[in-house]
C-alpha cells in the first residue's frame, strides 16, 4: 500500500483524536459511514490449558453499537442531564502503532492500531483504557470514513466506572 495512503489514513486517525478530546462529538459522528459497526466485545479470561475451547467473542460485549446507537450516544453527551459528564470528563486520546492491512473491496482499507485513553473527572476520578483496534476505513465522495471498528481492551477487568468514552 502507498506511503501517500498510509499518511492519509495516519492523518485521519489523528484528527479522529483530536475531535474526541475536544469534544466534537458531532464531529466526531460525521467521520462514520451509515452502515457502521462500532463495538467491543468482552474478552474473557481463560487458563492456556483451556485455549482449545474456542472463544465466543460475539456473545458478550461491552457495546455493539450501530449508527444510531452512536448518534443516541453523542446525544445524551450534549445533554446538561448526563449526570457522567457534569463536570465534563477531560479526555487524552493517543493512537500509535498503525499499520495497513488487506481490506475485502478496493474502495475500503484495513487498519490496525494501537490506543490509550487517559481520563480525568472531577478532583480524584482517573481511567487510563489502554487496547488495540481493528478498523474497516471505507471512501465516500473520495473521503476516508469509518465503516467497522473493533476495540479489544488491554485489561482483563474493566474497572472504570462507566464507559463514557469513544475509542
Amino acid at each position: 500500500m502507498s506511503s501517500v495512503l498510509r499518511e492519509e489514513v495516519e492523518s485521519f486517525l489523528y484528527e479522529e483524536a483530536w475531535l474526541l478530546d475536544g469534544e466534537r462529538f458531532r464531529d466526531w459522528l460525521g467521520l462514520m459511514t451509515q452502515d457502521v459497526r462500532y463495538w467491543m466485545p468482552a474478552l474473557e479470561n481463560r487458563h492456556r490449558a483451556d485455549a482449545a475451547v474456542a472463544l465466543q467473542p460475539d456473545r458478550m460485549a461491552f457495546f455493539d453499537d450501530d449508527y444510531k446507537d452512536l448518534e443516541r450516544r453523542v446525544l445524551r453527551f450534549e445533554q446538561t442531564t448526563a449526570w457522567s459528564e457534569s463536570p465534563a470528563t477531560r479526555h487524552v486520546h493517543s493512537i500509535s502503532n498503525i499499520q495497513l492491512v488487506a481490506a475485502p473491496t478496493d474502495s475500503e482499507v484495513g487498519v490496525r492500531s494501537v490506543f490509550a485513553n487517559y481520563r480525568n473527572r472531577g478532583e480524584r476520578d482517573e481511567d487510563l483504557l489502554m487496547g488495540r483496534r481493528e478498523d474497516r476505513l471505507r471512501r465516500v465522495d473520495g473521503t476516508l470514513r469509518i465503516a467497522e471498528r473493533k476495540i479489544f481492551l488491554a485489561q482483563n477487568v474493566l474497572l472504570s466506572k462507566n464507559l463514557n468514552t469513544f475509542l
